[in-house]
């Protein structure tokens, strides 16, 4: 996978294409890479080598199993990467036996977007074309934020730069965007025709990038706050939450329900930002700075065996019975299915599952999940 990164990127496009001020706000703030992040780019890593080996040339067996010895000594490495870029192997061999001919594939493709970004160009994980359809692919490891397909502006950035590479040697109609997300939503499409894609980067994208490239001092708001290295300390961020301090001073005795929903959704922006302060404010504090009215303390701390084998060896010397130090107890079905697979573990004992229906949980009106409704709502209902 590449190492070098675009000022203005194609990952970060959602945030600096909402929030232009961010960009020249965060120039001089260092990078930091997460292990999350890390691990990510070791499962990209492995699933390009997969694709690599099933699909194009220069793989063999022999290459093949060298890397992933390599890969599998590496700290980070997990066996559950097997698994996850098994699934994106799959869901790949589907796209491309299901053309009527076989199409030209490219992976890990870097494409130029200069065009549409200033000194911009991006990296798609797999791009398959042919029949007048062009199909870009992007694998997401991570489990703790699902991303959607459906207008997702990293995906666009990318199919733009490769509609400019393909155009001349395809004619190329319709555009799908695919998100192979195993660990948190699975997969997802989108599709969009060639000419409104265009229409996007001419008329949304290029506009938005030459003012977040020259400097704008504009800033916004948002989900996409999340990923900024400015999130905890923005004052423009923290400028959106000062309506809550005149809660206090309003008369009305009773919230409408219309001010409880603005309530709600003003809220739930406000724990991300405080989460965002006490991880700022924990790294400060440990470099030696204050934060007023605020200390690092220990945590709470757990016991644990130096040697644990050598600690068993006494106790079994004392007298204390073997079958006594030993619990043994059946693997839960979310660890079954990390050893085995999705796919396997549903094929092996999918019959013997069931789901019943999780506790009412409230949120925000945009979630895909279809409304909770009771068992009598139901039945009156039908």
């Amino acid at each position: 996978m590449p190492d070098r990164h675009a000022k203005l990127s194609p990952s970060s496009a959602e945030r600096w294409m909402n929030c232009p001020g961010s960009v020249k706000l965060t120039a001089d703030m260092p990078d930091t890479v997460s292990e999350y992040a890390e691990a990510g780019r070791l499962a990209h890593s492995i699933g390009e080598l997969k694709l690599r080996k099933r699909f194009l040339t220069g793989v063999g067996k022999k290459t093949y199993d060298k890397k992933m010895a390599e890969y599998a000594a590496l700290p980070l490495y997990a066996p559950e990467m097997l698994h996850t870029t098994d699934e994106y192997l799959e869901y790949i061999e589907e796209l491309y036996t299901g053309r009527p001919a076989k199409p030209y594939m490219v992976v890990e493709k870097e494409v130029d977007l200069s065009d549409f970004i200033p000194e911009a160009f991006g990296t798609a994980d797999c791009i398959l074309i042919g029949g007048g359809v062009m199909d870009v692919v992007d694998y997401k490891h991570g489990q703790g934020v699902p991303v959607a397909a459906e207008d997702n502006a990293q995906m666009k950035c990318y199919a733009l730069g490769a509609l400019m590479a393909y155009r001349l040697f395809y004619d190329i109609g319709t555009v799908n965007l695919h998100i192979v997300q195993p660990r948190n939503g699975g997969t997802q499409s989108w599709s969009l025709t060639r000419d409104e894609l265009i229409d996007w980067g001419v008329q949304v994208l290029r506009p938005a990038a030459k003012e977040a490239f020259e400097g704008s001092d504009r800033f916004q708001e948002g989900e996409h706050c999340r990923f900024c290295k400015a999130k905890a300390t923005c004052k423009a961020r923290s400028d959106v939450f000062t309506a809550l301090e005149d809660f206090g001073e309003k008369a009305p005795e009773l919230l409408s329900n219309e001010e409880i929903g603005g309530i709600l959704e003003i809220g739930q922006r406000l724990k991300k930002w405080v989460s965002d302060l006490e991880e700022y404010s924990l790294a400060a504090v440990l470099r030696g700075e204050e934060i007023p009215g605020w200390k690092v303390v220990a945590g709470r701390s757990v016991r644990s065996f130096v040697d644990t084998e050598a600690a068993f060896e006494s106790l079994k010397e004392a007298g204390v019975e073997t079958e006594l130090l030993y619990e043994r107890k059946p693997l839960s079905l979310a660890q079954l299915e990390k050893m085995l697979g999705k796919k396997k573990f549903g094929e092996l004992v999918g019959d013997h599952i069931v789901t019943p229906m999780g506790k009412p949980t409230l949120v925000v009106q945009s979630d895909k999940r279809p409304p909770y409704s009771t068992a009598e709502e139901d039945f009156k209902n039908g």
